[in-house]
């Protein structure tokens, strides 16, 4: 027998009508918060910023292919990687529905990494992905933007992530890269190709850039949590009876389910 309380229809109906009331108010505060990220103000970006893509070399203002607005979402790929970050590789599954969208209301959607491109287009080759993906190589793109680390910084623990100095991983204190590496992060550091150290020098992340008179702006970045409502499989999995049900690593590419 379930543990989980049960009741009649009326019952449900019932609680679905508060419920519903809670998540319109969510809503009405979500557009509230989204008109705030469109009022941030916008920081020119000054930096010459150079990109291997599969066209060639290009500087961030080309990224936008003719259009205003760029979204890059900072994807867990570095140099010494041999496979994507798995979550990272979760999240990009969805950007194959939709970019081309967005690129038709003057949106481009790119992933940008610091692996070689080589690599990067082996990868999209592997997951069926057809979205465009740079490689950001030596360049301090990724840096600049708080989505990569050096040995260096790790070590001084001069490192930033979420807007707060301290550890990538959890945001609350400075990754010990001598320590012991939890289970967790041998087992995804692993599932790349790496350790965890090395894999800790990346993080994920999604920035926002406008083109305007020819100059282009930052507008807005978000990392961590603030990732979940790009995250297709979450929404599905909070609509789920038991939610998002996490225990140990679950997430895996798409070709490494069986399925």
């Amino acid at each position: 027998m379930t543990g989980h309380k049960t009741g009649t229809r009326e019952e449900w109906l019932g609680a679905r009508l508060k419920l519903l009331d809670e998540e319109k108010a969510l809503t009405r505060r979500s557009d509230e918060v989204a008109r705030m990220r469109r009022e941030l103000p916008w920081v020119r970006v000054d930096k010459e910023y150079r990109f291997e893509t599969e066209e060639g070399g290009a500087m961030l203002a080309d990224l936008f292919r003719g259009r205003s607005q760029l979204l890059v979402y900072h994807f867990m790929f570095g140099p010494d990687y041999k496979a994507g970050c798995p979550h990272c590789s979760a999240i990009a599954d969805g950007f194959n529905g939709v970019w081309k969208h967005l690129a038709g209301h003057d949106v481009m959607l790119w992933a940008v990494s610091r692996a070689p491109l080589e690599k990067l287009v082996a990868y999209k080759r592997r997951l069926g992905w057809t979205f465009p993906w740079a490689s950001s190589g030596a360049t301090g793109f990724n840096i600049d933007f708080h989505v990569s680390y050096t040995q260096s910084m790790q070590n001084s623990g001069n490192t930033e992530y979420n807007f707060r100095k301290g550890d990538v991983a959890s945001g609350k204190s400075n990754v010990d890269v001598n320590a012991e590496a939890p289970e967790f992060g041998k087992k995804i550091a692993a599932s790349a190709g790496t350790d965890w150290a090395t894999f800790t020098r990346e993080a994920p992340g999604m920035s926002a850039f406008v083109l305007e008179d020819g100059v282009v702006y930052h507008t807005y970045s978000t990392y961590a949590r603030g990732l979940d409502g790009l995250w297709g499989v979450y929404q599905w999995l909070d609509r789920a009876p038991k939610g998002r049900n996490e225990s140990g690593l679950w997430m895996r590419r798409n070709d490494e389910y069986g399925v």
